[in-house]
């Protein structure tokens, strides 16, 4: 299958935020989605995507991530999302994708590359394994949403 990996524009927002739906609903919790192609436009300073794409423009996956500075290290690389469309799997796109995110990280110089998975999500797993990453299992993730932020502390 031919396809291209190339950094996504505004006018790929609408697919990508369909991706990231997609990706919401695999991941049981399509409800947690609240962004939105203009909310995407308004904040795109903050991150960056990859779009792998077919000749006649279909998107089929993405990664998105974002520079952030982890004090143990310093200047980092987090990949927020990574997504492959089911019918287009094991194909090795998740994998380009991946290669391109960390061409990134070594010509931005980074000193580690950062991501999550759900410790249910099998294929994933055995794909981040594959490609030699460290998989932690001490860490817990600590979040607000945005109510929990604007209550935080009243």
């Amino acid at each position: 299958m031919d396809y291209l990996i190339r950094p996504a524009g505004e006018a790929d927002f609408p697919a990508v935020l369909d991706l990231i739906r997609e990706l919401a609903l695999y991941e049981k919790a399509p409800e947690k989605v609240t962004n939105s192609v203009e909310q995407m436009i308004r904040e795109q300073e903050f991150f960056r995507c990859l779009v792998a794409v077919q000749e006649d423009g279909r998107i089929l996956g993405m990664a998105l991530y974002f520079f952030a500075y982890y004090t143990w290290v310093g200047k980092s690389l987090y990949l927020d999302d990574i997504y492959v469309k089911e019918p287009y799997r094991r194909l090795g796109i998740g994998s380009a994708l991946l290669q391109e995110v960390f061409g990134i990280a070594r010509i931005q110089q980074c000193k580690r590359v950062r991501w999550q998975v759900l410790n249910w999500n099998e294929p994933a797993i055995r794909l981040y394994a594959k490609s030699g990453a460290e998989i932690d299992s001490d860490w817990l993730n600590c979040s607000f949403d945005e109510e929990g932020i604007d209550n935080y502390g009243k």
